[in-house]
Order: C-alpha cells, then sequence, then structure tokens
C-alpha cells in the first residue's frame, strides 16, 4: 500500500484554495517528496506530516511552479538539521536550475552540515528497496528532461497459515524459509515445498505519477492496470488549442487514458484556477466514472484492487 498526500495541487500559479505542485508519497517507513513547489514547506507544516525522513526529492521537471520551493525548504533544514543527507532526483535541465537555486542563492559560500546528492534521472528504475521500487519514465512538455513516476510493490504469494498447521510446520525459521521459494525437511523426513503452503501469486500496488505533459498515447503502456494514475487536466476540453499551445492536457484526455490504460483511480491534479472543481470532474467521470479532482491536503491509500 501506497499513502498519497497532495500539498499543492494548482497549474501554474496559486490560488487562494490551491498551492503549487507538490505531493508526498508514503511507503512503511519511506517517504518521498514529489515535486516542491513555492510555499511547500507551509503546506507541509499544516498537513501534519512533518519534516522528518522527507530527503528525498523527485522532480517532474524543471520549471519554476515545481521547483522553487527547494529553496526554502532547504533553508529550513539548515538551520533545523532536521534530516541527515538530501537527495534530489530529477532530468539534467532541472537539476541545472535547481543547482544554481540551492549553491549560488541559499548556500552560497557556506558548507551545508550534511550532503546534499543531485542525481540525474534516467529512464527505468533509480530507487530499490526491499519491497518496491521507483521507476523514471519520459513525458512529453516544454523542453527536454521531463518525467513521470511508477511506485510499485513487488508480488508476492500468501503465505497459508492453516496449511503450515496441518503440514506440522512449527513457526519460525522454517516457514520463513518457504516464503523464500526453498523447500524444507520436517525432522520427520517429509519434504515440504512452496506450493504446498503458498498462495496465488498476487501483483503489488502500482501508483503512477505524470508531472505536466501534453500527449498521452506514450503513457498507455506505463499506466497499464495502475492502481492509481495521478495526472494533470490543466484544461477543459473546450480549451484543448490552449493546452496545445502550453504543451498540457485537457481533462478529458487524462479520463480517455485512464479508461484505455485499465487503471483502478484517476486522480486528477495540476487544475487551472478558471474552473470550478465540478466542472472538471464532470469532464473526467463522464469518461472515467473513478475520477476525483484532488485539492491541497486530500489523502488516499492507493491499494491493490485485485488482491
Amino acid at each position: 500500500m501506497f499513502e498519497l498526500i497532495f500539498l499543492g495541487t494548482s497549474a501554474s500559479a496559486p490560488s487562494i484554495q490551491r498551492g503549487l505542485p507538490a505531493q508526498v508519497v508514503k511507503h512503511n517507513e519511506h517517504r518521498f517528496l514529489v515535486d516542491c513547489g513555492e510555499g511547500t514547506q507551509r503546506q507541509i507544516l499544516q498537513s501534519g506530516i512533518g519534516f522528518k525522513r522527507l530527503n528525498r526529492l523527485l522532480i517532474t521537471h524543471g520549471h519554476l511552479d515545481h521547483i522553487l520551493g527547494i529553496g526554502g525548504l532547504v533553508s529550513t533544514f539548515l538551520r533545523w538539521e532536521a534530516i541527515d543527507n538530501l537527495e534530489i532526483y530529477g532530468g539534467d535541465s532541472a537539476l541545472e536550475r535547481i543547482e544554481d537555486l540551492l549553491f549560488k542563492v541559499v548556500i552560497r559560500g557556506v558548507v551545508p552540515p550534511f550532503p546534499i546528492e543531485l542525481k540525474t534521472l534516467k529512464k527505468g528504475v533509480f530507487i530499490q528497496e526491499q519491497d518496491f521500487s521507483i521507476s523514471a519514465f519520459p513525458v512529453k512538455h516544454r523542453g527536454s528532461g521531463c518525467f513521470g513516476f511508477v511506485f510499485e510493490e513487488e508480488g508476492h504469494r500468501p503465505f497459508l497459515a492453516e496449511k503450515a498447521e496441518k503440514l506440522g510446520i512449527p513457526p519460525g525459521p522454517l516457514r520463513r524459509e518457504l516464503v523464500q521459494g526453498k523447500s524444507i525437511s520436517l525432522p520427520d523426513g517429509n519434504r515440504i515445498s512452496p506450493d504446498d503452503v503458498l498462495g496465488v501469486y498476487q501483483p503489488g500496488t502500482k501508483l503512477v505519477l505524470v508531472g505536466d505533459t501534453g500527449e498521452t498515447k506514450n503513457l498507455e503502456k506505463v499506466c497499464h492496470k495502475a492502481d492509481a494514475l495521478v495526472i494533470e487536466g490543466t484544461y477543459l476540453y473546450e480549451e484543448r488549442e490552449l493546452a496545445r499551445d502550453y504543451a498540457h492536457l485537457t481533462v478529458r484526455e487524462a479520463a480517455e487514458l485512464a479508461v484505455k490504460a485499465e487503471v483502478g483511480q484517476l486522480l486528477i491534479t495540476h487544475v487551472s484556477r478558471r474552473y470550478r472543481d465540478k466542472d472538471v470532474e464532470k469532464e473526467a467521470q463522464v469518461i472515467f466514472p473513478n475520477s476525483v479532482v484532488v485539492r491541497d491536503f486530500d489523502q488516499f491509500q492507493i491499494k491493490n484492487s485485485s488482491n
């Protein structure tokens, strides 16, 4: 399961109700800040999640509405010493801007009390933990180095404790070996294979998060069967030409992608302040009923819908 907290959901400029793009993805003790628009640190405080373990930033692209908050956030980290290290992942162009912001403005002439690593994104897995991974994929927006992210748990076969009891397998190391796919021998000589005590394979939860993009035709495969898709819905379809001019999506296009990719839930963000939420939601739900227009501080638990 992944937890998702939206900190900023506006497009390009903040509104009274919406801050600039930022969201936190949580998985057990792991936390990731995806984008960091201006004012994000205040949103973090207001949300109540705090700064602890928030030391990995994933940046979709280098436009200012997605990165300006990094300066203030790092400045706070420097004073409070709330983290031990900071890793910032992004495309080349995004990291160039972030490096200038941090080392020519925020930390100019000062040695930070913790290491700051700027890590260039490439297509594929870039974070691998014990039970989940994060991979990057390119998206088409204005300029190069724009990415979306797939958060995906490892699949597993559930351990069937009742079967283990009937077979006389005691709790402890023997059961652990079976879960790891190894056969075991009991003291009475009986040989037990993993298939004897493991259930049907269950895929892990899949969460896809897309930043700004002007096209969806290259996204269907990577979004396929995602339990949740977070994607921009900057414009209504009636203003599709304006969307083309600025390489953004209409809400209808986001919903059509959700249908084609067979996702479980569509979470629409990066909403222009020119629209009412109910109009955005209506355009999406006509095509994909399980659509939600998210607002600042909305929280979701993303679980595998097939389990």
